[in-house]
């Protein structure tokens, strides 16, 4: 069910260079020129900007809905995911070379029947009242779960019991075209 790139090598290596440039320009307290360098790149898009270090998450921000252009997202996403992600301590000077960036850009949501969802296909988002939980489509694939698994964590990422769907929950699916690095700070390498 492979879908085609929405976005091409050089497109994918520019975002994943501008999101180290906005953690890098986080470290410095200084503000980087929001200028799309295509006009794909102009293109308001929801997107997730993860962040690893020896393997291991070190954070993760995104936006489900398509607020700013995508390079703007990702300037947004990435220094959250350094400085905001309430999990973990914000990024320091002396962690980034050691930084593996990912980007998940999301298409739009849908509503969707829990037989229908695909695993490593469809990311997730459960809602209830004023609970709301989103899982990306590569979670479900990194840990081995099964349908029933994938759904009840993403109950309960929204703070919501493992079974709400089944008593009014409200289940929408996205999309995303998912790249990253192949190693820290791969995409700085010419």
């Amino acid at each position: 069910m492979d879908t085609p790139n929405e976005y091409s090598p050089e497109e994918r290596r520019l975002l994943l260079r501008w999101a180290h440039a906005a953690i890098r320009s986080g470290i410095d307290e200084k503000a980087l020129d929001c200028t799309a360098p295509t006009p794909h790149l102009e293109e308001l898009r929801g997107a997730f900007t993860t962040l690893h270090e020896d393997s291991r998450l070190r954070g993760c921000i995104g936006y489900v809905q398509a607020i700013f252009p995508l390079y703007r997202t990702v300037y947004e996403t990435a220094r959250a995911a350094a400085f905001h992600d309430p999990r973990f301590v914000p990024i320091s000077r002396n962690e980034l070379s050691h930084l593996q960036i990912e980007i998940s850009v999301m298409s739009p949501l849908r509503p969707i029947q829990p037989q229908e969802v695909v695993i490593g296909v469809h990311g997730l988002v459960v809602s209830r009242g004023g609970y709301c939980g989103l899982l990306l489509p590569q979670v479900a694939s990194e840990y081995g779960w099964d349908l029933e698994q994938f759904l009840a964590e993403t109950c309960r990422k929204a703070g919501l019991p493992s079974d709400a769907l089944a008593h009014g929950a409200k289940l929408e699916a996205f999309t995303a075209e998912v790249f990253g690095e192949e190693y820290p700070g791969s995409s700085l390498v010419d």
